[in-house]
């Protein structure tokens, strides 16, 4: 188990989560300036959103594999400092192309906190805190449009809004230099030895890409996420062209579709600590495959929100517990590169498969959505229970 987390550390953590979550927000309310004072059309936007993911994916791959040489207090530090640079640049940006290049920084900066904080959360922090932590990256993205829409309310340019977004990193990127030495995990080895937490670095490359569960954890990352994003992605669609709902209502339902995430994430970190992750998570799978089942179903637009709000509420829990038990599958010496590579393929799996999901939308009809959660949800369920049973018959390296 665990040690108990130290307050100031966990302060700062949830605000790198806060932090991570408010750059989206921003943009979705920023972007009709940001596209009018560029002269753009709106498909531009496009060209941010591919760099940013460029650079998430490489650093959150690559902290993964540098986390022990590195240490998460200097990452933490240096990435968020790197986030910072990058909001300013796209407050003082004069053309789009500059934006680009800073929403590759923004990239590289936040794919290695992502990384690197959920590595450290993993092995110091227990299921609530665990859970919490992500629920603040979801007060992050809902904070985003807020300041934003107050920026440009109150005659001021979008610039800023990213302005104040920068200042916040700066300051934040400094409580991480002050800390670098607190974010050192040690553990001791079964020869009594102390090392760092996150696993000896001897141990080769070569050894944690061999494991079949790295690549089966990944691979749940990236449905997961799929699942999460297509749901909230295209749910207004299926409500309004599919089941006849209102914009209004189905605008107010998915708002609460991306609520009892959040709330399930508050809730459920406290039910793991009484049932234990492992019990949550098979309980939260199975709650997405019912939840998907009833989209699935042609009926009522209330029966398509109670399903999706199962979903919400059932998934919550699954990103930050699979992080949490990352290492009971895959052994601690091998956790934070195979973390690394869970991350990095959750932003994959976040971009390609509500996407394809949404081809599948076009060609087949809107209510292919309710099949597509469950078939992705039954997949993923297949994945966790394959991870697992090879974790309880694998033999931990010394």
């Amino acid at each position: 188990m665990p040690n108990r987390p130290r307050p100031a550390l966990l302060i700062l953590a949830y605000l790198a989560f806060v932090s991570l979550g408010l750059p989206d927000g921003l943009l979705g309310v920023g972007w009709p300036s940001i596209r009018a004072a560029f002269g753009v059309p709106t498909e531009a936007v496009g060209l941010l959103l591919t760099a940013g993911t460029i650079g998430y994916l490489t650093s959150s791959v690559a902290a993964g594999f540098t986390l022990a040489r590195v240490g998460v207090g200097w990452l933490l530090a240096g990435s968020t400092a790197l986030a910072s640079i990058a909001l300013t640049g796209y407050a003082l940006a004069p053309v789009l192309t500059v934006m680009i290049v800073s929403a590759l920084v923004l990239g590289l900066g936040s794919g290695a906190v992502d990384s690197g904080l959920n590595a450290y959360a993993a092995s110091a922090f227990g299921p609530r805190h665990m859970n919490w932590l992500h629920a603040f990256f979801g007060l992050g993205v809902a904070l985003g449009p807020l300041i934003m829409t107050s920026a440009i309310s109150a005659g001021l340019s979008w610039r800023w809004g990213y302005g104040i977004v920068a200042s916040a990193q700066v300051l934040l990127a400094l409580a991480f230099v002050l800390t670098v030495r607190a974010w050192d995990r040690r553990t001791v080895t079964p020869d009594g030895t102390s090392e760092h937490a996150a696993g000896p670095t001897r141990l080769p490359i070569a050894a944690t890409l061999a494991l079949p569960a790295v690549w089966t954890g990944a691979l749940a990352f990236a449905v997961y996420v799929g699942v999460e994003v297509g749901a909230g992605l295209w749910a207004f669609l299926l409500l309004t062209e599919g089941r006849h709902v209102s914009a209004t209502v189905a605008g107010i339902c998915v708002s609460i579709y991306w609520g009892s995430l959040f709330v399930g994430r508050v809730v459920q970190g406290l039910v793991a600590e009484r049932l234990g992750s492992v019990a949550v998570l098979r309980g939260s799978l199975i709650g997405m495959a019912v939840g998907a089942a009833l989209v699935a179903v042609p009926g009522p637009g209330a029966l398509a929100v109670t399903g999706l709000a199962i979903i919400g509420f059932a998934a919550a829990p699954v990103f930050p517990l699979l992080t949490l038990t990352t290492a009971d599958r895959v052994g601690v010496a091998h956790a934070d590169r195979t973390i690394g590579l869970q991350i990095g393929a959750a932003g994959l799996g976040g971009a390609l498969l509500p996407a394809g999901i949404g081809v599948l939308l076009s060609r087949l009809g809107v209510e292919t959505l309710g099949p597509s959660l469950l078939v992705l949800s039954l997949i993923l369920l297949g994945l966790y229970l394959a991870s697992t049973r090879r974790a309880r018959t694998r033999t931990v390296p010394a």
